[in-house]
């Protein structure tokens, strides 16, 4: 009999203005233990970012509710989905000058939809205006190697700060149909107050970000999976954790190279590119690579899930 849990998982971000961030994280911290949460939680004075997961149904529709009701508020876009594979092993709440870092604090989105394209909007686009669209993926690049949309441009970025002087760089009329998307949609709430400053006039959002149009439209016009930070690695075009990808001990990206721990035995998948680098390619962990150094002939214990 299969007694391992299944765990519900929802991710949503809220810009609306906390005053007192530390009864707010006082908040947070007490209804999520209450409620069997674990994840992350950013707070900022601008609003809050979060992915949290709970092993019943039920404790995470009271965590939900809590929170509306905390802030005053009638909905939240909530993406929910379902794995068997825990995504986190503790609850952390940080605090922030931003709930997503672009080095912009003072530029926060307006109540209500902000150019926002539904899912069905985004697809209406895509599928007729393909000539006419400039199709751009707000992501880090190491999110975008696994999967992104059709024709998307990949500005190839380590960190969401940098995608702004991208759009600097670039010769995209500010008069062009520009579409942009991200993960869950928080990142490009703040992107296109940049890009509304740098002039662009018809630049418009994926409501919601890739999760919420892949469930709505999986295996459609978003092709591999969707990277998420949390131990599933990525999400499959049913929202199901991966099966492909594990992240890789030495750097975090997603790996998909199976090697054999030359110190422990261990069997663990690295990215490409620890695959080709000495002290990383043969090892499971950053230990067992350091031990491996000091003392090539000695073995060493199997590193725990998740060293």
């Amino acid at each position: 009999m299969n007694t391992q849990p299944s765990y519900h998982i929802t991710a949503y971000y809220k810009f609306i203005t906390i005053s007192d961030i530390e009864t707010a994280k006082n908040f947070f911290e007490s209804t999520a233990k209450k409620n069997n949460i674990l994840g992350l939680i950013i707070l900022a004075p601008e609003g809050f970012n979060s992915t949290v997961a709970a092993t019943t149904e039920n404790d995470l529709k009271n965590y939900k509710s809590e929170i509306l009701k905390y802030f005053n508020l009638q909905t939240l876009n909530f993406k929910d989905s379902k794995s068997d594979k825990a995504p986190f092993r503790r609850l952390a709440i940080k605090l922030r000058s931003e709930i997503v870092t672009l080095g912009t604090p003072e530029l926060r989105p307006p109540d209500g939809k902000n150019y926002h394209l539904t899912p069905t909007e985004w697809n209406q686009v895509m599928k007729t205006e393909t000539d006419d669209v400039v199709l751009i993926d707000t992501r880090n690049w190491y999110e975008t190697k696994i999967g992104t949309f059709k024709n998307a441009i990949n500005p190839m970025t380590d960190q969401f700060t940098e995608f702004p002087k991208f759009m600097e760089s670039q010769n995209i009329s500010k008069e062009k149909k520009v579409l942009i998307f991200c993960t869950g949609g928080i990142r490009c709430e703040k992107g296109i107050l940049d890009l509304h400053k740098q002039g662009y006039n018809n630049v418009y959002q994926l409501d919601g970000g890739i999760l919420n149009y892949l469930k709505e439209y999986p295996n459609d016009e978003f092709e591999g999976e969707c990277f998420v930070f949390d131990h599933r690695v990525s999400v499959d075009q049913d929202l199901k954790p991966s099966t492909k990808y594990d992240l890789c001990p030495h750097c975090g990206q997603p790996a998909q190279t199976k090697i054999d721990c030359k110190r422990c035995d261990s069997v663990q998948m690295i990215c490409e590119n620890c695959a080709v680098i000495d002290w990383k390619k043969d090892t499971c962990s950053k230990n067992c690579a350091h031990h491996l150094e000091l003392h090539p002939d000695r073995k060493g214990s199997k590193q725990p899930l998740g060293y």
